[in-house]
């Protein structure tokens, strides 16, 4: 069982360093600019808007594949 606990443990410390990345994401620059790179399509017209965010999710998904690659190594 002490692995289990080990990563239920790492996965809620995980879980409240998003929660404070989202609560006071605004004075951290990057996180402020998620959403808005340069390579997000957002397309407006009369009554529709399509956005895609391409350019933030490939940033999320290096950060998350950094951060779970130095866990499996600790």
């Amino acid at each position: 069982m002490a692995p289990l606990g080990k990563a239920l443990v790492i996965i809620g410390l995980l879980v409240a360093l998003v929660g404070l990345l989202v609560w006071g994401g605004a004075s951290i620059p990057l996180v402020n600019r998620l959403g808005r790179l340069p390579g997000d399509i957002y397309i407006r017209h009369d009554n529709f808007a399509l956005y895609l965010p391409i350019t933030s999710c490939i940033v999320l998904s290096v950060v998350v594949s950094l951060v779970i690659g130095l866990l499996r190594r600790w």
